[in-house]
């Protein structure tokens, strides 16, 4: 019996100021504000979509970095996809819980923002693009210390060869403080970059 082969579909990396699609610069700002680079990436690249402007910095990485990835493949947010998401970082939501700390003790704890408190949790981005994108497939976020392309590799063939999903939208997303990355791709049945660690790490460092 042969193995089931899959691909990575394409893929998006965000740094240093740039956003890159399947090797190409798509969009650039030279801001050094994290708020007004990604607010800037999303008026020149995605449809309208309100509930952006509402997201902390973690959810607004991943919804701009994902995003590009789903709409180049063309998933219409307006279906139902059998999309799993399995998304990893090492900060956590820590950027969001630091704010939401920082209200608690300005106010003697009377400060907390409930719109702040709900994105601690880095899983929340996740639901974020469930929802936009109407993803109903199996969602993990996971802490490593550092980008784990090993564990993205073996999951996402987890679950596409137990046809839990029919792709997989991996990804590392992270923002603390002044820094921030993103690295999403799309893994599927079909495609030109094979679906190894090799070709995870090799795309992740370009």
């Amino acid at each position: 019996m042969i193995d089931d082969e899959f691909y990575i579909k394409s893929y998006c990396s965000i740094r240093n100021n740039q956003i890159v699609y399947d090797g190409k610069i798509l969009f650039e700002d030279a801001s050094s504000d994290f708020s007004v680079f990604i607010k800037s990436a999303y008026k020149e690249l995605l449809s309208s979509y309100p509930k952006f402007y509402k997201m902390d910095a973690l959810s607004k990485l991943s919804t701009v970095a994902s995003s590009v990835v789903l709409d180049g493949a063309s998933i219409d947010p307006a279906d139902e996809a059998n999309i799993a998401t399995v998304f990893s970082n090492s900060a956590s939501s820590l950027d969001t819980d630091r704010a939401h700390q920082t209200l608690i003790d300005e106010d003697q704890g009377y400060g907390a923002s409930p719109s702040i408190f709900v994105y601690t949790l880095p899983n929340i981005c996740l639901g974020e693009l469930s929802i936009k994108y109407k993803l109903y497939a199996e969602n993990s976020f996971f802490i490593f210390d550092r980008f784990n392309a090993a564990h993205l590799f073996h999951y996402a063939e987890l679950l596409l060869k137990n046809k839990q999903a029919d792709q997989v939208l991996c990804g590392w997303v992270e923002v603390e403080g002044d820094h921030s990355e993103a690295f999403v791709y799309l893994v599927g049945s079909s495609g030109e970059t094979p679906h190894s660690e090799q070709e995870i790490n090799r795309l992740y460092n370009q």
